[in-house]
C-alpha cells in the first residue's frame, strides 16, 4: 500500500497537470488508462482542461472499486462512449460484474454516461438534490455535450439515477465497507464523497480540488462549503484523496487549493469590499499564489465576481 502512495504522489507535479499535455491514451476515448491507486482501487484521471472532441468529455475522474463480490463505479461520465470504454477497462482488470454506480453530482461528466450503464440493467445511485438538477436542465447538459463531442455523442440518452438518498448509502461489499455520504453543501448541488473507511481513502468528488483551480458556480456558496470542509470533511482524516479532478494525493494538498483558496479568496474580497470597492474591481483582485492551477485563467476574475456578490449580501 505504502508503495502506491508514492507512486500517487508523484503524479501531483504541475507537469501532469498541464492542459498542454495531448490525450495520454489514444487508443480509447478515455483520457487516460484506469490506474491502482490502493489495492482494488482504480481510477482514469481526466483532462484538467475543458471538455473537448479531443478529450471527449472525460475530463473527471472516473473511479472504480474491485470489491471481490462485484465492482463499484464512481461516476457515469459523460457520454455512452466514455462509459463504454470505461467497462471495457474493467473488463480486462477482473471477471467480477459492475454491480452499483454511483453519480458524484448532477453534473453532465458524472451522469450523461448512465445512457450505457442503465442500458446494461446496472443500478445507479445519487443524492436526491444532484437527480433533481440533472432531471431539470438535463436536456441542455445533453445539448451542450452534443455540440462539442459531435460523433462521440452518438448513443448517449438522458438517464438518471435510478435510486436515490439525502445523507448516507452504505454497502459492505466483498473486502470493503463503501459509504456514499452528502456532507453538506459544497461545489455543486447533491456533490457525494465516496468513503472507505477500512482503506481510510476518500474518493472526494468536487468537494476537492488541488491542479485545477476551482470553478465557483452561481449556485456555490462559498461560505457553505467552507462549513461543510470544516466540519464534516475533515473530519474524515483520510490518509489517500482521490479528487473529482486531478491525480490521486492526499489531504494537505486539496485542503492547501480548496478550503485555503475558497478563504484567501473571501478574504482579498473582503478587504476590496472594506476599502469601498465595487464589483467591476474585484474581478482583478490579487489571486497570484494560484495562478500556477490549470484553468486559472478561464476562471480566476469569473471566481472573484460571484465571491464579491456573495459576500455583498452575507
Amino acid at each position: 500500500m505504502i508503495r502506491s502512495f508514492v507512486i500517487a504522489v508523484a503524479f501531483v507535479t504541475p507537469a501532469w497537470a498541464s492542459e498542454d499535455i495531448a490525450d495520454q491514451y489514444p487508443q480509447s476515448v478515455l483520457y487516460s488508462k484506469p490506474v491502482e491507486f490502493i489495492p482494488g482501487v482504480y481510477s482514469a484521471i481526466g483532462a484538467t482542461a475543458p471538455p473537448t472532441y479531443e478529450n471527449s468529455g472525460h475530463n473527471n475522474n472516473l473511479s472504480f472499486i474491485v470489491t471481490g463480490e462485484g465492482v463499484v463505479v464512481v461516476n457515469g461520465g459523460a457520454a455512452y462512449v466514455l462509459a463504454q470504454a470505461l467497462h471495457k477497462e474493467i473488463q480486462a482488470i477482473t471477471d467480477q460484474p459492475v454491480t452499483l454506480v454511483f453519480n458524484e453530482n448532477g453534473q453532465g461528466h458524472a451522469m450523461l454516461g448512465n445512457a450505457y450503464w442503465s442500458e446494461i440493467g446496472v443500478p445507479i445511485v445519487a443524492h436526491s438534490d444532484a437527480a433533481a438538477e440533472f432531471e431539470e436542465y438535463g436536456p441542455q447538459i445533453l445539448e451542450g455535450m452534443k455540440r462539442y463531442n459531435q460523433d462521440k455523442a452518438e448513443g448517449t440518452f438522458l438517464a438518471g439515477p435510478t435510486e436515490t438518498f439525502d445523507d448516507e448509502y452504505v454497502i459492505e461489499m466483498g473486502d470493503f465497507r463503501i459509504e456514499a455520504k452528502y456532507l453538506g453543501p459544497a461545489h455543486s448541488p447533491g456533490d457525494i464523497s465516496i468513503w472507505l473507511p477500512n482503506q481510510s481513502l476518500v474518493i472526494a468528488g468536487d468537494m476537492a480540488f488541488h491542479e485545477r483551480m476551482l470553478p465557483i458556480f452561481q449556485e456555490t456558496y462559498t461560505a457553505d462549503w467552507l462549513a461543510t470542509w470544516d466540519n464534516e470533511f475533515e473530519a474524515l482524516n483520510a490518509t489517500y484523496v482521490i479528487p473529482g479532478h486531478g491525480h490521486p494525493t492526499n489531504m494537505d494538498q486539496v485542503r492547501r487549493y480548496t478550503r485555503d483558496y475558497l478563504v484567501y479568496l473571501r478574504t482579498r474580497i473582503q478587504e476590496h469590499m472594506d476599502a469601498g470597492g465595487d464589483l467591476t474591481e474585484a474581478y482583478y483582485v490579487d489571486q497570484s499564489p494560484y495562478a500556477h492551477l490549470d484553468a486559472f485563467e478561464e476562471l480566476a476574475t469569473k471566481n472573484a465576481g460571484r465571491v464579491f456578490e456573495q459576500m455583498e449580501f452575507e
